[in-house]
C-alpha cells in the first residue's frame, strides 16, 4: 500500500508532537519545580500575583501542587529541603487563594479579599505533601524551624501585602543561598518589612520578626554590634540581620541607640496585581 506524501507528513507531525510532549512530562516529573517556576515567571510581579489570569490558566501551578504528595524529599540536601518546602509552601498559598478567587468577605477582622477571608486557610486546611498531611502553618512553625535558617520566614508569600516579596522564580538548591541573601537584602528595601522613621525616632520592623522570634534570637542575637548589646535579643537579632543592609544615613540615625523598634502590624491585604493596571 502507498501512502500519500500528505499522510506521511501527518504522521510525521503527530510523532513529533508527542516527542514534545513525552519530553515535556519528563521533564515535569523528573523537575516538578519546573512548573511553579514557570507560573510564578508568568503571574507574579514584584510580589504581587495576577491572581485572576493564574486562575485562568492554573494547570501548570495544579499539576505542581498534585505532585507534592508523592516527593521523597527526607533523605536529600539540606538545601535541597529547604527550597522544596519554600516551593511548597508558596504554590499551596496561591492555590488556596485561587480555589477562592473572588475571596467573600466572612469577617471583619482582616481586609476584605484577604486570604484570611478562607476558613481554616493556614491552621486547619489540610494538604498532602511529601507523604504527609501538613497545614500551612505546619510548614512554617514545625518543618521549616528544623533548618535553622530564619530567612526562610521573610521567604514566604503567605498570600499577603505584609509577606516577604514573593519571587518570580522558584527556590532551587543550587541557588537558594543567593536567593536567600536577596530575600534578606529586600527586606530593607520594603517598609513592609524595616523602615526608619526618624521623626517618631523609630526603627520600624515586620511583625514576622516577633512571630518568629526564637529563630531569629538564635541566629543572629549574637551577630548585633556591642553597641546594641544592651538591647533585647530579638532586638539585637532584629538589628543584626538589617542594620548592614542600611544607608549610611540611616546607620548615623541608629548609632546614638536611642532609638525604639517597633513591631509593624501585619497587613493582610491580599498581594493582588489584578485591576492595578495588569491583567
Amino acid at each position: 500500500m502507498r501512502l500519500k506524501i500528505s499522510d506521511v507528513g501527518f504522521q510525521i507531525g503527530v510523532a513529533l508532537v508527542a516527542a514534545v510532549l513525552t519530553l515535556f512530562t519528563v521533564s515535569a516529573q523528573d523537575n516538578p519545580a519546573r512548573l511553579l517556576d514557570e507560573s510564578l515567571d508568568l503571574y507574579v510581579r514584584d510580589g504581587l500575583v495576577y491572581y485572576r489570569a493564574l486562575k485562568s490558566d492554573r494547570s501548570r501551578l495544579d499539576r505542581y501542587v498534585n505532585a507534592l504528595g508523592g516527593v521523597d524529599v527526607a533523605g536529600r540536601p539540606r538545601d535541597e529541603q529547604i527550597a522544596f518546602w519554600i516551593n511548597a509552601y508558596n504554590a499551596l498559598a496561591l492555590k488556596t487563594v485561587i480555589d477562592n478567587y473572588p475571596i467573600a468577605v466572612r469577617s471583619k477582622e482582616y481586609p476584605a479579599r484577604s486570604i484570611r477571608q478562607v476558613p481554616g486557610a493556614f491552621e486547619r486546611n489540610a494538604h498532602r505533601v511529601a507523604g504527609k498531611s501538613v497545614t500551612l502553618d505546619q510548614i512554617e512553625q514545625t518543618i521549616l524551624t528544623e533548618f535553622g535558617d530564619p530567612r526562610v520566614f521573610l521567604a514566604l508569600g503567605r498570600g499577603a501585602m505584609g509577606s516577604g516579596r514573593l519571587r518570580s522564580e522558584a527556590f532551587s538548591a543550587t541557588a537558594l543561598e543567593r536567593q536567600l541573601t536577596e530575600v534578606a537584602n529586600e527586606c530593607t528595601t520594603r517598609s513592609q518589612c524595616a523602615d526608619i522613621n526618624k521623626q517618631a525616632n523609630e526603627v520600624r520592623v515586620s511583625s514576622i520578626f516577633s512571630w518568629r522570634q526564637k529563630e531569629f534570637t538564635a541566629a543572629y542575637a549574637d551577630k548585633a554590634d556591642k553597641l546594641f548589646a544592651s538591647r533585647s535579643p530579638i532586638e539585637r537579632a532584629v538589628l543584626a540581620l538589617v542594620s548592614p543592609r542600611l544607608l549610611t544615613t540611616e546607620r548615623e540615625f541608629m548609632e546614638p541607640n536611642q532609638f525604639k523598634v517597633v513591631f509593624i502590624p501585619f497587613d493582610w491585604s491580599l498581594n493582588d496585581l489584578t485591576g492595578r493596571g495588569g491583567r
